[in-house]
């Protein structure tokens, strides 16, 4: 009996434009070390791994993200003045 495949459609960030997988797994393999180090879930409690309800919290939407690729577009870094 073969594995029952996952939709790709389900392992992306909700409001990414480019909807990257790549993405969803960064930001959720990031909120899970949150939740491992004693963050509060955003979800109803209930018993799951801390990357599982990442994942469940990533797909809804739940985390603000911000890439940062764009920040650097958009903020030119400011030099220090010299003394």
């Amino acid at each position: 009996m073969s594995k029952p495949t996952l939709h790709l459609s389900l392992n992306i960030i909700p409001d990414d434009p480019e909807a990257s997988t790549y993405r969803f797994v960064v930001v959720s393999a990031l909120r899970a070390r949150q939740l491992q180090g004693g963050a509060r879930s955003v979800l109803l409690p209930v018993s799951m791994k801390a990357t599982t309800a990442a994942m469940q919290e990533v797909r809804r939407g739940l985390i603000p993200w911000t890439d940062t690729r764009t920040l650097a577009i958009l903020q030119p870094l400011v030099e220090a003045p010299s003394n």
